[in-house]
């Protein structure tokens, strides 16, 4: 599996020499890039296309959700470690919403940093390369969903499982209309469940115009 590529956004030098330092620590990571403000995360994140992003949430420009609002808002395919001195449940709720695949507290220690990199990369190692996924290939990365995302009400993962089940099986990009035919669902059931899953970044959309009316929503597995 190719190296992981990171980008660090910490406005505390102290505190991204530590985290750099800890990175380099961990085999299968390349730091790529690093900024100190909300602003400039956000420019050198879209132009660098990083796979993971730690983000703190205290910057000097705009907290640490907004630039995680502002990404996900753009469907920008990337994953989100937070790394914040928050504890506050409202905010920990909010991020685990947003997608963030973990919430490191700080001050933290190299095991705990360590330990969340090294689950993220097994969890992205469950579906990353694979041309077809088997059950327990997606009970696996459903469980990696989980535990970075709370599933909004009126959501269940059994539901979820076969949403994610009929993307694996039609191997291409699709509609919700299409989709919910090949599992047997509503499409306004199925379109919930495909909405959740490129909120946090699990699935892309694409936006295809035909000669009149609205564009179409295509959904494929990132």
């Amino acid at each position: 599996m190719t190296e992981i590529t990171v980008f660090i956004v910490e406005d505390d030098p102290m505190v991204l020499d530590v985290n750099k330092s800890f990175l380099e620590k961990i085999g299968g990571f390349r730091l790529i890039g690093e900024a100190m403000d909300g602003h400039s995360a956000y420019s050198q994140i879209k132009l660098l296309e990083p796979k993971l992003v730690l983000l703190d949430m205290y910057l000097p420009d705009l907290s640490g959700l907004e630039l995680l609002i502002k990404l996900r808002f753009e469907r920008i395919p990337i994953d989100v470690i937070m790394i914040t001195a928050a504890r506050d449940a409202k905010t920990i709720q909010e991020i685990k919403r947003l997608g963030a695949v973990d919430y490191l507290v700080k001050p933290f220690r190299f095991d705990r940093f360590q330990k969340a990199l090294l689950d993220y990369r097994k969890n992205r190692k469950n579906i990353v390369g694979l041309e077809s996924m088997k059950q327990e290939d997606i009970d696996a990365w459903i469980g990696s969903i989980e535990g970075g995302a709370e599933l909004p009400k009126g959501l269940n993962e059994i539901t979820m499982k076969q949403v994610l089940t009929g993307l694996v099986e039609l191997e291409h990009s699709v509609t919700a209309e299409q989709l919910a035919l090949q599992v047997g669902m509503a499409r306004v059931t199925v379109r919930k469940y495909l909405d959740f899953l490129a909120n946090i970044a699990k699935v892309e959309i694409e936006l295809k115009y035909g000669n009149v009316g609205r564009p179409t929503k295509y959904y494929s597995l990132l």
